[in-house]
């Protein structure tokens, strides 16, 4: 087993919302050390059962497998879910382990990366339930000497009578008025054949891409919300006149949309769209949403006579919202694409898949001839990608501390329920640390081109005088 010197232990793996990090962090040492944490807090929780699912990741079914040899050596009865979506083992934690599961992925990351996620009882971890599990590892690695061993080339096992009832559920929750011609692109993740089979079943012609799992991922990591990935997406729809495009990430509970023209549908658009639909089946409700969503969602939710809740970014924090608001909150979604549902439908987790249904579903059930005509009422803004700048000389928290201290001065409105907020007049700015990387994250959204360039130029000003180099990156960022 490696051996860490002190205070070499890989904890900024760690994050707010799971465990994911390079290879070269995430050992099997680590994951054996990880494998005993878990163990011990199951046992704590009373937990005897849980599932257990992987990704497309060339290095998850070992990972697993280690995993898996823990528990049970624990008399932990493990479900074997082997190669799946997240969202498989969030439906297999509810149906087959009173909400246990644990899911080895990296999500959108690199193919140089590997992670986990978990759900205890149907909760998801807290950040400080994860600070526990890197304590308990540390304290593992620092008091054993010698590594689970497990053989490196296990191969990816896919069980169809664990995805049966999965897809079988979506197929009967959801109904298509009309059959649709799809695009849909898995880009190598472990979600593509699950969408192919339900949209096929659903009566629509699938013109499908990648959707295959495959660990090596060859043109680029498995991430729908940069554009530049989606470039065979759209000459699919182009090229077939599709009605619609979908992508899904690596793991399945991210989606992206495309119309008919193969422009992307931007996340706070969908999140309007989807606020519209859950508002109608159950008005006056709340709708939960990020931070880096643009204020065309608080006030499409405003106008729709529902109460708009902004949260932090991350998936679990909006799952866990939405479970703990005993029906209150009829919808969340986040601008990195997870979409989850409370209005009577759905079972509460972010799943790619089932967000696409629904969408689709309120399509086919309206007059509307063209997917584009969905979002007429949302206009498009004025807004750049969720844009990483690398932080490797300098710590993320000061480089935040600095911009907020300036930024009083301004008279602006702050928001800091997740990093730092600006309102503006026109639009809004966001800095804030990555849960997912060693980078700041930085997202600008406006009603103009004007406006746009002015909040994007104000941030790199005040952030000139200490930290030019990250001012500098900063100009570059340009619409998306």
């Amino acid at each position: 087993m490696i051996q860490f010197k002190k205070n070499q232990f890989p904890r900024h793996i760690f994050r707010a919302y799971d465990i994911r990090g390079n290879l070269s962090d995430l050992t099997q040492s680590v994951i054996t050390a990880i494998g005993h944490a878990f163990v011990e807090k199951l046992h704590q929780a009373d937990i005897n059962h849980i599932v257990l699912g992987y990704d497309a990741r060339l290095t998850s079914p070992t990972y697993a497998k280690i995993i898996e040899t823990i528990l049970i050596k624990h008399h932990i009865q493990v479900t074997v879910l082997g190669c799946c979506s997240t969202p498989v083992m969030y439906f297999s934690a509810q149906k087959y382990a009173n909400g246990t599961g644990i899911m080895l992925t990296a999500s959108h990351n690199a193919k140089e990366d590997n992670g986990i996620k978990w759900l205890w009882k149907f909760q998801p971890p807290s950040p400080d339930d994860i600070q526990e599990i890197a304590t308990l590892a540390e304290q593992y690695i620092e008091s054993h000497t010698q590594p689970l061993t497990i053989a490196s080339e296990i191969p990816h096992c896919i069980y169809g009578h664990i995805s049966k009832l999965y897809v079988d559920y979506l197929i009967q929750d959801v109904t298509l008025n009309k059959p649709l011609k799809i695009a849909l692109d898995g880009l190598y993740g472990s979600a593509g054949k699950y969408a192919k089979y339900v949209f096929r079943e659903l009566g629509c012609e699938v013109i499908d891409l990648r959707c295959d799992a495959n660990g090596h991922f060859p043109e680029h990591a498995p991430d729908p919300s940069k554009e530049a990935n989606l470039t065979l997406l759209k000459h699919a729809i182009r090229d077939h006149h599709a009605d619609v495009g979908i992508a899904l990430d690596g793991d399945g509970d991210r989606l992206v949309l495309l119309d008919e023209h193969a422009q992307v549908i931007s996340p706070d658009r969908l999140i309007c769209l989807l606020a519209k639909i859950c508002l109608e089946r159950k008005p006056n409700s709340e709708v939960v949403f990020d931070v880096k969503c643009s204020g065309l969602v608080a006030k499409t939710i405003h106008d729709l006579d529902g109460s708009p809740v902004m949260l932090r970014t991350g998936s679990t924090f909006l799952r866990k919202y939405l479970m703990q608001s005993n029906g209150k909150a009829v919808f969340g979604g986040e601008y990195a694409g997870h979409y989850v549902f409370n209005d009577g439908r759905g079972l509460g987790y972010d799943d790619g898949i089932y967000a696409a249904l629904r969408i689709l579903e309120y399509f086919t059930m309206t007059a509307n001839h063209k997917f584009s005509e969905l979002f007429i009422d949302y206009p498009e803004r004025y807004f750049s990608e969720d844009t990483y700048i690398y932080t490797t000389q300098y710590k993320p928290l000061d480089i935040l501390s600095f911009f907020d201290k300036k930024m009083q001065k301004q008279l602006y409105q702050i928001i800091r329920v997740d990093g730092i907020r600006v309102e503006y007049p026109e639009g809004s700015g966001v800095l804030r640390a990555s849960n997912t990387g060693d980078y700041l994250t930085v997202r600008f959204d406006a009603e103009s081109l004007e406006a746009f360039i002015d909040i994007r130029n104000q941030f790199a000003s005040v952030l000139m005088e200490k930290y030019p180099e990250i001012a500098t990156e900063m100009m570059q960022i340009v619409l998306s």
